[in-house]
């Protein structure tokens, strides 16, 4: 599975991108608000750091309006994805972007059948928020199960791109389902790498090899 960092923060993404093991980076307005640049520098300054897809995402709500936003992010580096979302607009815009060879993240998707609409408009990505499905009580992980028997019902080569993850936990079941994508905030991805045997076992390993003779 391909890890994504979702953050506009430069130095999470440099801190990140250091372990060598991002493949991607995904944004949104609020993100991109926080980090206090320019939108266009910004995206530059990503693409210095990260070789893999970076989600740009419009804020227009029509398609006509998506098309012009997004076609300039698209001409700033060959790995943009114009991040678009899943509303009838955000689909026809979708459709529109694929026919000139553009790719596309579509974003806030809540259902398998939303999915698969995004899928038939030739998405290159689909977006599921599970944590916000979560929030509300209903079954967000499940929900990435459902997509990917649709698309694999259906032989779609859109990509599930797992989002709104909260924990660890949401990492390892987007494994175990298969999701081609999990987009992970900074602090969950600095936990993936931690558990605390591995902390225990080095901490005795190292006790041992002190007491060992030399």
């Amino acid at each position: 599975m391909k890890i994504f960092i979702d953050s506009a923060e430069i130095t999470e993404i440099q801190k990140a991108a250091d372990t060598g093991l991002v493949d991607g980076v995904t944004t949104n307005p609020s993100l991109v608000a926080k980090s206090g640049m320019k939108f266009e520098d910004l995206l530059i300054r990503i693409c210095e750091i990260v070789d893999g897809p970076i989600s740009a995402e419009v804020t227009a709500l029509d398609a006509p309006g998506m098309i012009e936003e997004g076609l300039k992010p698209s001409k700033i580096h060959k790995n943009i994805i114009i991040k678009v979302p899943l509303t009838t607009e955000g689909l026809k815009a979708t459709k529109i972007f694929t026919q000139r060879g553009i790719k596309t993240n579509v974003t806030l998707c809540f259902s398998a059948v939303q999915a698969m609409l995004a899928a038939k408009a030739g998405a290159t990505y689909v977006s599921p928020f599970v944590g916000r499905l979560d929030d509300i009580g209903q079954n967000g992980m499940g929900l990435i199960q459902e997509i990917a028997q649709v698309y694999k019902n259906y032989g779609f080569t859109t990509q599930i791109l797992t989002a709104s993850v909260r924990n660890v936990e949401h990492v390892q079941k987007a494994i175990a389902i298969g999701s081609h994508v999990a987009t992970i905030p900074y602090a969950v991805f600095t936990q993936l790498i931690h558990h605390p045997l591995t902390d225990k076992g080095l901490e005795k390993f190292l006790q041992d090899w002190k007491g060992a003779k030399k």
